[in-house]
């Protein structure tokens, strides 16, 4: 790992990933959690204040990278929740089948290599009738953006820790079986071929 990967990225990322229009659509989110949470790319933590302690028993905080956990660290202590770090990626997740009553997933879709795979061990690991709680950014429905996605998105990825611009979060979801009846999507402020967002609650 060099030394743009190990030390200047995870501070880039917890910069751009906590700017207000991101953290507001967290907190549109993430209260919703409940029981035992597995949260995709828990990253520097940036969810914790969001979380209702009165609701969320435990929380496993999935993260590949040992240097965005330490700042999540400081993020769950600050906020009296019981975190416990699996440095994972999402497509080997190692917990038991049916273990988890809700999995939180923001922004960390557009990262994942094999989405498919992890989305499939995210339906693994919940219980029937568990919840995927999401908010991603992802493909515009404007084709004028959509074209500034593609053209981008290449040099982007090399430079974003592989955050893609252009996935196109339903059809993912969908293909892997899952139902969202409550998907709600908008352009958030600023610059355009990354702020549209999908968000919403989705059953396996």
């Amino acid at each position: 790992m060099g030394i743009y990967s190990k030390h200047i990225l995870p501070k880039l990322v917890h910069s751009v990933c906590g700017q207000k229009p991101t953290m507001r659509q967290r907190e549109k989110v993430v209260p919703l959690a409940q029981g035992q949470v597995l949260e995709i790319g828990i990253g520097s933590g940036l969810n914790m204040p969001f979380y209702d302690v009165t609701r969320v028993s435990h929380i496993w905080g999935l993260e590949p990278s040992a240097e965005m956990w330490a700042i999540a660290q400081k993020n769950a202590r600050q906020h009296h929740l019981d975190a416990e770090f699996i440095q994972s990626g999402a497509e080997s997740i190692p917990l038991e089948n049916n273990c988890v009553d809700t999995v939180v997933m923001t922004y960390t879709l557009c990262t994942i290599p094999e989405t498919e795979a992890a989305l499939d061990e995210i339906g693994r690991v919940l219980k029937p009738g568990g919840k995927l709680i999401f908010c991603e950014h992802g493909v515009a429905p404007d084709e004028s953006v959509r074209r500034w996605q593609n053209r981008l998105n290449p040099v982007w990825k090399k430079f974003s820790g592989g955050c893609n611009l252009d996935r196109p979060i339903p059809d993912l979801l969908k293909r892997s079986g899952f139902k969202c009846s409550d998907l709600q999507t908008m352009y958030l402020p600023g610059w355009k071929p990354a702020s549209f967002n999908y968000w919403g609650t989705a059953s396996h």
